[in-house]
C-alpha cells in the first residue's frame, strides 16, 4: 500500500515538473538589446561564354551578350567581371561597353566558376548579392512568463527585414561604401547655391498690375 502511493506521488510530482518546464520552454533568453534577427548576405554568380576574337566581340556576340544582361535585369549593385586571362583589350572594352549600358563598371578579377573556360571564349560573369533575414517572423515564445526581462525573439525583425529588403547594394551591409575622407565643398554646397540663386515664384513675384480708379461720383 505504501509503495503504491508513493509511485502515485512520485508520478503526480513528475507530471508537475514537466509542466511547468513545458510552460518556461518558451521564454525569451536574451537580455540584451541587440537583437538575435541580422540580415545575411548572399552572392551568387551567373556566367554567360561569348566567342572572342582577335578583334574582340563580333556584332552578333555583341547582341548575344546586351540581350543577356537585359534577361538578367542588370542593375546597381551587380559585380560585372570577366574570367579568361587571355582576354585582350578589344573584348574587355567591347564588354564594358555593353555593360556600362546599365550603369555598371567592369570589375577587376573574378570568382572562380564551374569548369574551365573554352579556348577562344571569354566567361562574362555576374555576381549579385541578396539579403534577407533568417528565421523572422519568430513567434516561437509562447509562454507568458519572462523571469530574465528578456526580448522577444521576434525583436528586430521588422526593421533588419526592411533594411535588407531596401538596401540598394545588399554588400554595403557588410563593409559599406569605401570613400577618400575628403569633403568636397564645391560639390557639397552646389544644392544649396541653386536654391538661394533660384528666381522667386508664385504669389511673390507677381508684378502689382491693379487698376486704381478714382472715387469721384457723377452728378
Amino acid at each position: 500500500m505504501t509503495n503504491t502511493l508513493n509511485r502515485k506521488l512520485a508520478g503526480a510530482v513528475a507530471l508537475t515538473l514537466g509542466l511547468s518546464l513545458a510552460a518556461c520552454g518558451g521564454m525569451p533568453q536574451n537580455r540584451s538589446l541587440y537583437s538575435t534577427k541580422q540580415p545575411v548576405v548572399e552572392r551568387t554568380n551567373f556566367t554567360f561564354d561569348v566567342a572572342t576574337g582577335y578583334d574582340g566581340l563580333s556584332i552578333p556576340e555583341q547582341q548575344r551578350l546586351a540581350g543577356w544582361f537585359d534577361a538578367m535585369d542588370l542593375r546597381y549593385g551587380d559585380r560585372v567581371s570577366i574570367d579568361d586571362p587571355q582576354t585582350n583589350g578589344a573584348t574587355r572594352d567591347a564588354i564594358g561597353q555593353l555593360a556600362a549600358r546599365h550603369g555598371i563598371l567592369l570589375s577587376n578579377g573574378a570568382p572562380v566558376t564551374t569548369g574551365a573556360v573554352p579556348m577562344g571564349t571569354a566567361r562574362v560573369v555576374i555576381t549579385r548579392s541578396t539579403a534577407h533575414v533568417p528565421g523572422c517572423p519568430d513567434w516561437s515564445a509562447k509562454s507568458d512568463a519572462n523571469y530574465n526581462n528578456a526580448t522577444s525573439p521576434n525583436y528586430g525583425c521588422a526593421t533588419n527585414s526592411n533594411l535588407a529588403a531596401m538596401v540598394a547594394n545588399p554588400e554595403d551591409l557588410i563593409s559599406g561604401q569605401a570613400g577618400t575622407g575628403d569633403t568636397t565643398i564645391m560639390s557639397s554646397n552646389k544644392a544649396i547655391d541653386t536654391y538661394r540663386k533660384k528666381a522667386p515664384t508664385g504669389a511673390g513675384d507677381l508684378k502689382s498690375s491693379g487698376t486704381g480708379g478714382s472715387g469721384g461720383g457723377s452728378n
